[in-house]
């Protein structure tokens, strides 16, 4: 120390202010002695715990997720396997109304025209429940898409147009079933 009586009053302020007093020990560096360590220990921990419940969380996940697969493909092959089933259930009265007409001893003519009628109105009701929509297409211009032509006919009316039905299409939600088989008009030789 020095005999100036203004230095020993500011090292004695700067000790008494709070600053460590200078020791001979070398200064600690970072990452040496056991508080850091500990400190790294626990970060560490915390991590690899973390990292644990992260890796839980997602293969819970993954499972749950295949789950779900494995359960849509069940809903899918059964949706296909019984997609009919209600439309089978409306032609089982079909079944039974032709049964019925057929199993009646001794049935006259008359008696079998009121089964067969029953019969269509039966199939009629399941065709409509079912959304199935004959296309009977007389007098309409021929459509490629709905009809299939089978002839030409010399016909008075417009060339193109529909004059004879020889089979009624169908239509399933405007998806196409049967085309119709018609005969189509053509002008007629002279005319043209």
């Amino acid at each position: 120390m020095s005999n100036d009586p203004d230095q020993n009053t500011q090292v004695s302020a700067e000790v008494e202010g709070g600053l460590p007093a200078p020791t001979d020990a070398p200064p600690e560096r970072p990452g040496e002695g056991p508080e850091p360590t500990a400190h790294l220990a626990a970060l560490l921990k915390e991590a690899e715990d973390e990292a644990a419940r992260l890796k839980d969380a997602w293969l819970r996940a993954k499972a749950e997720t295949e789950n779900v697969r494995k359960q849509a493909q069940n809903d899918l092959a059964k949706a296909h396997k019984y997609a009919i089933e209600r439309f089978a259930q409306d032609l089982l009265t079909v079944k039974d109304a032709l049964e019925l007409s057929l199993a009646t001893p001794n049935a006259t003519t008359e008696a079998l025209k009121d089964g067969v009628e029953l019969t269509l109105k039966n199939l009629n009701a399941a065709f409509d429940k079912a959304r199935i929509v004959e296309i009977d297409p007389t007098g309409e211009k021929y459509d490629p898409h709905r009809h299939q032509a089978m002839t030409m006919i010399e016909s008075a009316e417009p060339p193109g147009t529909v004059v004879q039905v020889f089979q009624k299409g169908y239509l399933l939600n405007d998806r196409m079933l049967r085309p119709a088989l018609v005969a189509v008009a053509k002008a007629k030789d002279g005319s043209a």
